[in-house]
């Protein structure tokens, strides 16, 4: 006897060519954040899901928003499929916003390009796969035609790679939605219950602009900047003591990312501009780590020496990006043992249910109390997939079954026995 499962199986299998389609469509347009020009790919993304009988609610941020966090224009995308009374809303969110593709690449990034059983290009993995992952999974439960109740959204936002406010973080504080349950894009060899958080700073060292043959007249920022450094990279080799106790995540990290600063070759730099990025265990305080941080940075611009005569440095702190981490919340279970059980049986190998050390938008549901996961297709690890480099691909076998193990998972939560 078929069971529910298998027909699941058989009817994403009978139409993955079409879901593949549906990828290289999504492939097709770009999104790269920044410039963040992304509602263009929202339009495509919804015109897509029509014709599918999937109609998606279009949500545009407005304009000064947009351009206030350095982007061009946003429309966040909800499709709601409403059942029977009595069961949760499964939130799905996928991002469409991606870097930029960058140099080195061997396939065309906006192509979707497939060479042996991988499908290329800018955001195949991260993360417009699971818009194609989590929009077949919900065609394939209702082609079920087994009772339901609840009901599951499928949000595609595009404000990711700039913290998600504008994305989910804009969709929960205006009440479009408010899901019992979430999954958002992720990879499908694990289930990612917890990640890391990332504080921004951006750090203008002042000194005094001189020339070149008189160094002595002003005070060198470029100086100042590089003791400064040393204090945060001291604090570096600290964080190696700190550990978390999820699996997955190490310890607290920071990266000092760009550096600029400077008038011409025969001046002195009167001013330098450092932007840090402060990776957060889970079990650290935002308000200590970034307090912290001031202080080291604030007691190292103080013990900078300058020259003869020349005035003492000043900085300035601001903060660009606070990203909690995601913490597990006890609500998850349902979502992590059905993905773990299906997961197991399609791919043939135990799904751990971990932490990563990277930072997502997710976070924003699971501050609200919204018990959620991470996973979708993908490989085993970022790295894999080339995610953020050249030659993003994502294996199409794990597409297919990622989507098996989506669709089985939602029918496990939302069948109305």
């Amino acid at each position: 006897m078929t069971t529910p499962q298998q027909k699941l199986d058989a009817w994403i299998d009978q139409h993955f060519d079409e879901q593949v389609r549906f990828l290289q469509e999504l492939v097709r347009v770009p999104t790269d954040t920044p410039p963040g020009n992304n509602a263009p790919h929202a339009d495509r993304t919804a015109a897509l899901l029509a014709q599918m009988g999937l109609p998606a609610e279009s949500h545009p941020v407005p304009d000064d928003e947009v351009r206030a966090a350095g982007l061009q224009s946003i429309t966040n995308l909800i499709v709601r499929r409403r059942y029977a009374a009595g069961g949760p809303t499964i939130a799905l969110n996928a991002h469409g916003d991606v870097v930029p593709p960058g140099e080195g690449w061997t396939h065309d990034p906006y192509g979707g390009e497939i060479e042996d059983g991988r499908l290329y290009g800018r955001a195949s993995a991260v993360s417009k796969s699971d818009i194609a992952t989590f929009t077949f999974a919900i065609r394939a439960l209702e082609a079920l035609g087994a009772p339901l109740k609840g009901g599951v959204e499928l949000h595609v936002t595009y404000d990711e790679e700039f913290g998600g406010e504008l994305g989910p973080g804009w969709l929960l504080a205006h009440g479009l939605t408010n899901p019992d349950l979430m999954i958002a894009a992720g990879f499908s060899y694990q289930v990612v219950v917890a990640h890391n958080g990332c504080l921004q700073l951006e750090v203008t060292v002042h000194g005094d602009m001189a020339h070149a043959a008189i160094p002595d007249s002003g005070t060198d920022a470029l100086q100042a900047a590089h003791h400064i450094l040393g204090a945060l990279y001291a604090l570096n080799r600290d964080y190696l003591k700190v550990t978390s106790g999820v699996e997955g995540i190490s310890h607290p990290y920071l990266n000092v990312g760009l550096i600029q600063g400077g008038t011409n070759t025969n001046v002195v730099p009167g001013k330098v501009v450092l932007k840090l990025d402060r990776r957060m265990i889970p079990e650290e305080d935002p308000a200590e780590v970034e307090a912290a941080l001031r202080r080291t940075i604030e007691a190292a611009a103080a013990s900078f020496d300058p020259p003869r005569g020349g005035r003492s440095v000043r900085v300035d702190i601001r903060r660009i990006l606070l990203a909690r981490a995601m913490q597990p919340l006890p609500g998850n279970r349902p979502l992590v043992q059905a993905i773990q059980r299906h997961g197991q049986e399609r791919f043939g190998a135990p799904i751990p249910a971990v932490g990563t050390p990277l930072y997502t938008d997710v976070r924003l549901y699971a501050e609200r109390g919204i018990p959620g996961v991470i996973y979708g297709a993908g490989p085993r690890t970022v790295r894999e997939s080339n995610a953020k480099r050249a030659d993003e691909h994502l294996v199409l076998e794990d597409l297919r079954r990622a989507t098996q193990v989506i669709a089985r998972t939602l029918l496990d939560i939302l069948h109305d026995l």
